[in-house]
């Protein structure tokens, strides 16, 4: 004989499951994010819910916008499918308050979805851009093949953002963020260490595209301690450089560690706390990324609107090199790029020239040539403190015109003036 509910507790359990994805024939949850349940965001009442929670960080926080984690579960119907419209997706991006907000996704999800460069043919939505992430990691690791891939990158990821009929600025690039290895770890260890979160080192990711630089953990070698604080400027300069959003992990800027752990969110402790005496320690550091982020904002040509490179009253032009001009090498075995971005208009040319090194040895590489004026050095990652990043205004002339010779495993960032 069955039990009759009273007609009040019935109707609050009817409610209660209309907020999470269940199987019709267990209850159990729907788990596409890794958590253990999944909002049910596309029913109405859940949307309320949501959209209301958005306005109020808006009205009452003042926040100025937002970056939805694991967004493609915003995709999802009742059943777990994905829709080809949501309508949450369509409430947010169109809420009379919420529509001057930046709408940010991580386009993907723990169940596979991967939507990266069509979450939303919608032009309010940015994205979170882990193509960037992993090409430049295997890049300046010097895995051979990357070559194309880094290009790529470098002018704003029109493969996975033109032809939806988007701009550079809404690929949000980045290196390191909240999950996973910090910039310093990235340079310093090759597995992950997670022995305490308390799960036998199985939780986190395990392929990090990360490299050591020849020693697993801290070590007393100069040498290798050399090559980590030269990678982390390799990755500081590609991620300035490169059309689109640049996004910089907290304290990535002063070296902070979590000792190699790549899963911290449980660790409430000095392993995922901000240290902010690494500011002094790491000085040096710290002064790189501040004349890299300077420098960024004085070159318009490096913060471009459109894909279109040749219209309005600023021209730009990009010309791709190798060794040699005009002779750029996108062959498996290749590890070096040489980019120049000239920017013409009113105030006259800006040229910028970047060489990305990424072989063990030195390379010698042609320059071209400019006219009425000199080129500066204003990074050099194989250089040590002050030398390897100049203040504005001091960049050095170069002495010789024609050529440089890059040091292995570095990054040169020329401006003509």
């Amino acid at each position: 004989m069955g039990t009759i509910l009273p007609t009040h507790f019935a109707a609050s359990i009817i409610r209660f499951t209309i907020f999470y994805l269940l199987d019709p024939d267990t209850g159990a949850y729907r788990d596409y994010t890794g958590c253990g349940n999944t909002l049910n965001s596309n029913h109405p009442r859940v949307g309320d819910l949501i959209i209301d929670a958005l306005r109020y960080w808006v009205v009452e926080m003042h926040v100025d916008g937002f970056r939805f984690d694991l967004a493609s579960i915003l995709y999802r119907g009742e059943d777990g499918a994905l829709l080809a419209n949501p309508p949450i997706i369509e409430r947010i991006t169109e809420d009379p308050i919420l529509r001057q907000t930046l709408l940010i996704a991580e386009a993907w999800d723990a169940a596979g979805t991967y939507q990266l460069g069509h979450f939303t043919f919608r032009g309010r939505w940015a994205e979170w851009n882990g193509r960037f992430r992993d090409d430049v990691r295997r890049f300046v690791k010097s895995d051979p093949g990357m070559v194309s891939a880094l290009a790529t990158r470098l002018v704003g990821s029109p493969d996975l953002y033109q032809t939806s009929g988007r701009q550079p600025y809404q690929s949000v690039n980045f290196v390191t963020c909240h999950d996973g290895f910090t910039l310093a770890d990235l340079t310093t260890y090759n597995c992950k260490h997670n022995d305490s979160n308390g799960e036998g080192n199985a939780d986190g990711h395990n392929d990090n595209l990360s490299w050591n630089c020849g020693s697993e953990g801290p070590t007393n070698s100069e040498e290798v301690n050399g090559l980590r604080r030269r990678q982390a400027r390799n990755f500081a300069t590609l991620l300035l450089v490169s059309a689109g959003s640049p996004m910089i992990l907290a304290e990535d800027e002063i070296g902070r560690t979590q000792l190699g752990n790549n899963n911290a969110y449980c660790q409430d402790n000095e392993t995922s706390w901000l240290d902010w005496r690494l500011r002094e320690t790491n000085a040096d550091l710290f002064r790189f990324f501040q004349l890299l982020i300077r420098f960024r904002l004085a070159h318009p040509v490096l913060n471009r609107a459109s894909f279109a490179l040749a219209e309005g009253p600023r021209s730009v032009r990009i010309a791709w090199h190798g060794f040699e001009l005009e002779k750029p090498d996108f062959s498996w075995e290749s590890r070096s790029l040489a980019m120049h971005l000239q920017q013409s208009g009113d105030a006259g040319q800006d040229d910028i020239y970047l060489i990305a090194n990424a072989y063990w040895q030195g390379h010698d590489f042609e320059l071209p040539h400019l006219s009425g004026r000199r080129w500066c050095r204003f990074v050099d990652t194989s250089q040590s403190s002050p030398k390897d990043i100049a203040e504005p205004g001091a960049e050095e002339a170069l002495a010789d015109q024609n050529h440089y010779l890059v040091g292995p495993r570095s990054i040169v960032l020329l401006g003509g003036r």
